[in-house]
C-alpha cells in the first residue's frame, strides 16, 4: 500500500485523479491511501436528491460518482480515499465498508470515545451523531472515494443540507468531544488503521 499525503487540495481535481488512476491500473498496479483535506465543498452522490441541499450558502456543489447522497467536506476534516484492488485483496464490498469503519471506531477508541456503527446508515456515530462518513465506488473490481472523519471544522455547512441524507441528522468532530485539534496526526492515526485493518486476513 501506497500512502500519499496529499494536504488540502481542491475536490474536483481530487475526484478526476482518482478515476483517471482507477482507470489506468492494471493487475499489478499497487493499492494507495491518499490522505488530504478539501476547502468546502458538497458532494452529491449518484442517487442523491436534490431536496437535500435545504439552502444556498455559497459553498459549491459537485455531482460525483459514489453511492449515497450529499454530504460536506470542509478544512479541519482528514479525507482518506482507498485505491484498492478488491479481488486482489479477496474483499467483498461490504467486507471493505466493515473494515473501513472498524477502524475509524478504533482510532477513536483510542481517543476513550465509544463510537459505532448505526443499523442502515453507513459511517460511524457518536451516540446519534454522525463523525466519520463513507462512500465509495467500484469500478472492475477496483475502489475509490472513501471516508471523512471530522476532527477541527466549522460545522454550520452541515446545516444547510441533510447529511447523507437524513432530515436533522447531527454531527460531531473530535474537537468537542477531546479537545483534538490536530487534522495531521489524526490522519496518520487513521492510515494506521486503515492499513492494519485492510490486511487483516479473516
Amino acid at each position: 500500500m501506497i500512502a500519499r499525503r496529499l494536504g488540502r487540495v481542491d475536490y474536483a481535481a481530487t475526484f478526476a485523479a482518482m478515476q483517471a488512476f482507477t482507470a489506468a491500473r492494471d493487475a499489478e498496479t499497487p493499492d494507495e491511501l491518499w490522505l488530504c483535506e478539501h476547502p468546502s465543498v458538497f458532494t452529491q452522490g449518484l442517487s442523491g436528491k436534490p431536496e437535500h441541499l435545504l439552502r444556498d450558502i455559497g459553498i459549491p456543489v459537485v455531482q460525483i460518482d459514489r453511492g449515497g447522497q450529499i454530504t460536506y467536506h470542509g478544512p479541519g476534516q482528514v479525507v482518506a480515499y482507498l485505491l484498492l484492488d478488491l479481488r486482489r485483496r479477496e474483499l467483498t464490498v461490504r467486507g471493505l465498508v466493515d473494515r473501513i469503519e472498524q477502524a475509524v471506531i478504533e482510532l477513536l477508541a483510542g481517543y476513550g470515545i465509544a463510537a459505532a456503527r448505526l443499523a442502515g446508515a453507513p459511517g460511524v456515530y457518536v451516540g446519534k451523531a454522525k463523525i466519520a462518513a463513507l462512500g465509495l465506488r467500484i469500478k472492475h473490481g477496483c475502489s475509490y472515494h472513501g471516508v471523512s472523519l471530522n476532527v477541527d471544522m466549522d460545522l454550520a455547512p452541515y446545516d444547510a443540507i441533510n447529511p447523507c441524507g437524513y432530515e436533522g441528522m447531527a454531527v460531531t468532530q473530535l474537537r468537542d468531544l477531546t479537545g483534538e485539534c490536530d487534522t495531521v496526526k489524526v490522519g496518520e492515526a487513521l492510515a494506521e488503521h486503515l492499513v492494519r485493518q485492510l490486511d487483516r486476513k479473516t
